[in-house]
């Protein structure tokens, strides 16, 4: 009777998607989980042309908030330097996504609308446990066979067979998928916009505020400015707009948001 000895490895992505395009059958059911081939490779090849990132989006804003489209751009990050080229990249990105909402900057003889304070970071780092899934292969031993082989000769030069047992190599086929909890640290990067009216405080009271964007990722890497660009193009859909509690939202790298924000004002 044929048996199968399950192999419970970690195969290289190259290695798992040249399996299954090689044409092994992945119909093997021990884990109750069943994939066609060309699905499983179609997912594997096109959920890798870009990273997703998944972004937290809260924003509020006071009625007429449309009207003030001139603006005053501040440092509020204590940790950056207000002439800081770490600052200034910042500060082109967000002047970049207020361009894409029909704001722009005062010029210095002007006075602006309103005030937009700049705040980004990454927060402390936290442990978390994440469900992860990986490729499960069995080895199905090659087919048991007889051969019939030449031995030699015998005295008057006639071959002499023999009848052998021989086995063709083994074979390795997908088997589904397993799943297990991993514990990693990761960072919240963090981007916060808020505008104010551009007038003296009165009384002690601050000026009044006329909307306010929040975004966060989070994630294993804790270089924001390399997430800087995605959490600011987060934020366009949603600057001087309320956005009626947090919200969920997923940008691809080659999302045209980001292209945007990079590109920057030319």
């Amino acid at each position: 009777m044929l048996q199968l000895r399950a192999a419970k490895v970690r195969l290289p992505l190259a290695t798992f998607v040249s399996m299954i395009a090689s044409g092994e059958n992945p119909d093997f059911r021990p884990t109750g989980f069943l994939l066609r081939p060309a699905f499983l490779l179609a997912t594997i090849l096109f959920s890798g042309c870009a990273t997703t990132h998944e972004l937290k989006v809260d924003s509020i804003a006071k009625p007429r908030a449309a009207d003030a489209v001139s603006y005053e751009v501040r440092n509020k990050n204590p940790l950056v330097a207000d002439d800081s080229l770490r600052f200034k990249e910042a500060a082109g990105y967000v002047k970049t996504a207020l361009s894409g909402r029909g704001m722009y900057e005062a010029p210095s003889n002007t006075k602006a609308d309103m005030v937009i304070d700049v705040d980004y970071g990454v927060s402390p780092p936290k442990v978390k446990q994440e469900m992860v899934s990986e490729p499960v292969y069995v080895t199905i031993p090659g087919q048991i066979r007889t051969e019939r082989i030449q031995v030699g000769t015998d005295s008057q030069g006639r071959p002499v067979y023999q009848t052998v047992t021989v086995q063709d190599p083994p074979s390795t086929q997908f088997a589904g998928f397993r799943e297990y909890l991993v514990t990693v640290t990761v960072y919240e990067k963090y981007l916060k916009l808020s505008a104010r009216e551009n007038k003296e405080a009165t009384e002690g009271r601050p000026a009044t505020e006329i909307w306010t964007v929040d975004i966060t990722s989070e994630g294993e890497s804790r270089d924001v400015r390399k997430h800087l660009p995605i959490l600011v193009a987060a934020s366009i859909d949603y600057i001087g707009k309320d956005s009626q509690g947090q919200k969920t939202i997923r940008l691809k790298d080659n999302a045209g948001d980001i292209a945007f924000v990079k590109k920057g004002l030319e």
